[in-house]
């Protein structure tokens, strides 16, 4: 065949590709001129595959690996402002080709103020539509609320306008996008992710038809009060240092380990482990091994939970069980020193700008039942998401739970509190619609010495993703399968007190996982679902 034919053909076999790609690109610039209701779309453009450089990255950082394998995309940035104070940044990225027809709202953590590329990237490569905002603020990071000081229209964006503005007009781009609107929409976020998660199941029942709410922080008020009356505690005399956490630790491992069966380092139900604080008093000199008596009184609270001043509980205490680890009481309780722990910054990030709009605002003398009525007054309706009654949202959608026993930051038992609160208003029906995972020795959304590795995010690329938690939920939602025994595994890499390949089922709450009595501890197929205690 003549040179010339040869290249005709050639150039005939590419021409449909090329067109194609150019076609997909005019689309997505296109989107540029998409009229949306109180915004501006100030970006829409067509990302090559493995092109997309976070702007967030430092000039000598190398990108990630995960975006290096992000797959070609139509990235949309857009400002919301449904306020004249509102400026709620918004990203949707949809896959250029092979979309799953889904789309999938990603949440923050904290305080937000930022956009999770990352969540983003693995969600287009998983073949979904998806989007996040940074909830109407750029916070110096997720503990930064100085932002709210002055602002009450930026605290509704953040509390939950931003993620359903985001939701509705994320939609509308997809639908723009790809000539149909998307099948089923998800979301499944962790810690205030998990909050923005049931504040839409509650305020917005339509937006989704499928959440998964982990370690959800939806009682901001009471929480950050009940933080304000351990940080009051835990100031001066009652201190306890980082360097005594490990002798607290090995304390309530000896005490309240092998009560599940198996002495692996995890108590499969905390509930059950009552430790007594008042053997740790220090007889003699006081050590790192021993506690004074002001220090005593301290990790009491920290187990009892706070009272306000008629012995009412303002918020469940943390769980014995994994005070150390790299997510333990050293990152949210302790700190490295006084004052250094997670707690200490979003209680007065959250008083000192949300509460009493001041900057010089003092822990350490101001009343907590005074703290906690005004907090009331001031957020309660825009930061909490307490309502139990999900009717609206159950009535088509399905809503999964999950919280680690070890949680540091937000005590797992809020989350059974709340989950028993739905059960009893919305009635017998409700564990058609709902389910809680409780996950022995998780702590705050990841970390711990136990299996923590279940999907959860649907972030996590998983070989058994028949068995992980956000494919469980698309099939309850899609085909009417109620999700089955979930496995969790130990995520790579991460260490444990025992072993760092384990696996363990995850039952629906409250039924718990207990050892057969025989077989590998470390398996999931040692252990089976019982009812809980």
């Amino acid at each position: 065949m003549p040179e010339r034919s040869l290249l005709a053909v050639a150039l005939s076999l590419l021409l449909p590709l090329t067109i194609s790609a150019q076609a997909d690109s005019a689309s997505c610039a296109s989107l540029k001129q998409l009229p949306l209701p109180h915004a501006t779309i100030t970006v829409a453009e067509t990302v090559a595959a493995g092109a997309f450089v976070p702007p967030s990255l430092k000039p000598d950082e190398k990108v990630p690996p995960l975006y290096k394998s992000t797959p070609s995309f139509c990235r949309v940035v857009a400002a919301l402002k449904p306020t004249s104070d509102s400026d709620i940044k918004v990203e949707v990225w949809m896959p250029s080709t092979g979309w799953n027809g889904r789309f999938r709202g990603v949440g923050n953590g904290g305080f937000a103020g930022y956009i999770s590329y990352s969540a983003l990237a693995t969600a287009v490569r998983q073949g979904y539509a998806t989007a996040n905002t940074d909830t109407g603020h750029t916070g110096h990071s997720t503990t930064d609320a100085s932002w709210a000081l002055g602002h009450p229209e930026k605290i509704i964006d953040y509390g939950y306008r931003a993620v359903h503005e985001m939701t509705l007009d994320a939609k509308a781009v997809v639908q723009k996008f790809y000539g149909k609107a998307a099948a089923r929409s998800y979301f499944a976020s962790c810690s205030n992710g998990g909050r923005q998660g049931l504040m839409e199941a509650q305020r917005f029942p339509d937006d989704y038809d499928g959440i998964i709410a982990g370690a959800p922080a939806n009682a901001w008020v009471p929480m950050l009060t009940g933080g304000l009356k351990v940080i009051q505690t835990l100031h001066g005399d009652g201190y306890i240092p980082a360097a005594k956490v490990p002798a607290i630790s090995t304390a309530v491992l000896a005490a309240c380990d092998e009560l599940d069966g198996v002495k692996d380092g995890i108590l499969n139900d905390p509930r059950q482990c009552h430790f007594d604080a008042s053997t740790l008093l220090c007889k003699e000199k006081e050590s790192d091994s021993c506690l004074t008596e002001a220090q005593v009184n301290s990790l009491k609270l920290l187990y009892s939970g706070a009272h306000d001043a008629a012995g009412r509980q303002i918020f469940p205490g943390v769980m014995p069980g994994a005070e150390e680890g790299d997510n333990g009481w050293k990152t949210w309780v302790t700190g490295s020193e006084e004052g250094k722990g997670e707690a200490m910054l979003y209680v007065t990030g959250f008083f000192s700008n949300m509460v009493y709009s001041r900057k010089d605002w003092d822990y350490k003398s101001v009343k907590v039942d005074e703290a906690l009525k005004l907090a009331y007054e001031k957020t309660g309706d825009t930061v909490d998401a307490l309502d139990p009654d999900l009717r609206p949202f159950l009535a088509h959608g399905k809503l999964i739970l999950y919280h680690g026993w070890d949680d540091p930051a937000i005590s797992p038992v809020h989350t059974v509190n709340y989950f028993d609160s739905v059960v009893a208003t919305v009635g017998p029906g409700a564990a058609k619609s709902v389910r809680l995972n409780m996950v022995p020795g998780m702590q705050h959304c990841a970390g711990g010495p136990g299996a923590t590795s279940f999907g959860q995010n649907g972030t996590d690329d998983r070989s058994d993703a028949g068995h992980d938690i956000f494919t469980s939920l698309i099939e309850w939602v899609e085909n009417g399968r109620a999700p089955g025994t979930i496995v969790a595994s130990k995520p790579p890499g991460e260490r444990s007190t025992k072993s760092s390949n384990i696996t363990r089922p995850l039952c629906p709450y409250p039924q718990a996982a207990k050892y057969k009595g025989t077989g590998d501890p470390n398996s999931a197929e040692s252990f089976e679902c019982v009812a809980g205690n």
